[in-house]
């Protein structure tokens, strides 16, 4: 458990090296492997196809077309993007279409939950197009409360498409070297690297209790199953705390002086990708303006 809980952290920079090193066009895993959602966001970035594109560019690229989705506010241009983002991940990444569904899963359910009181409302009177009485009052709605309910779930819809295609294709310490080029404060660097990745180490350790708790009838029912969760929760604490103190100490021993430095490799800018960005760009803009 301490090795593989060492390996995620990845503060060794021999680790760090070979993983970065895996050329993106070898593959000698198959994708499907899952260890929780987190992990397997990671693990489908690290096996993409599309790993080996210079990371600043699919940051850039993500970025501007999420503000496009947002600030241009078509229907169609939302479409466009949300179809251009599931080709990039599924058919020039190699992701299969079932695990990049069920990663969109949890961000469509939050808009779904988020745009329905836009669509759907409460009144003591039967006014609308469309209304139920409840016995106390009526839910009402129209058309044009329906479509904007809609259109809003389309434009969130494709501006989370953009940022699934980013994190499904750059690994995150790659995301966080950019965001390193970009002059975001050290201070924040650093507490973005140490969160993610003591959030694999917790993660280790949950499971491994919670599959020991269960071998020795620690859920059989919902008495049981609070005490062992308090049991749990208590232990996880005290474990954190230790851990952080073991690798902080690692740390130190491997010559840590207040700067996190990871080895990445060089994925220069490629122009064919720079072009079919730039027409993409344009595209959405073309679209956008025959049908505003």
């Amino acid at each position: 458990m301490e090795n593989s809980s060492a390996k995620r952290l990845g503060f060794v920079r021999t680790n760090e090296k070979s993983d970065n090193s895996h050329h993106p066009n070898r593959h000698h895993h198959q994708i499907g492997h899952k260890h929780g959602e987190g992990s397997a966001i990671d693990y489908y970035a690290y096996a993409s196809k599309i790993r080996g594109w210079n990371p600043s560019f699919k940051v850039a690229f993500s970025v501007l077309t999420l503000l496009l989705c947002i600030v241009l506010n078509n229907p169609l241009v939302s479409l466009a993007v949300i179809v251009s983002m599931a080709y990039l991940t599924v058919v020039k990444g190699g992701l299969p279409l079932g695990a990049y569904l069920s990663v969109l899963m949890i961000p469509l359910t939050f808009i779904i939950l988020g745009t329905v009181a836009i669509g759907i409302d409460f009144s003591s009177q039967p006014i609308g197009q469309f209304n139920l009485y409840l016995g106390f009052g009526y839910l009402y709605t129209s058309i044009a409360k329906l479509k904007e309910m809609v259109f809003l779930m389309m434009k969130v819809f494709g501006a989370i498409s953009a940022m699934i295609m980013m994190t499904l294709s750059t690994p995150s310490s790659e995301i966080i070297g950019v965001l390193r080029k970009a002059h975001v404060p050290k201070l924040i660097i650093e507490l973005m690297n140490l969160i993610y990745r003591y959030i694999f180490i917790l993660l280790d350790v949950f499971n491994n209790m919670r599959n020991s708790a269960d071998s020795r009838q620690g859920y059989c029912d919902f008495k049981t199953s609070c005490q062992t969760f308090g049991n749990v929760a208590s232990n996880m604490l005290v474990l954190s705390l230790k851990k952080a103190n073991t690798y902080y100490t690692a740390m130190e021993a491997r010559g840590y002086e207040g700067d996190l430095v990871f080895l990445e490799d060089e994925k220069p800018f490629q122009i064919s990708q720079v072009i079919y960005a730039v027409g993409f760009m344009l595209f959405l803009l073309l679209l956008w303006y025959v049908t505003k």
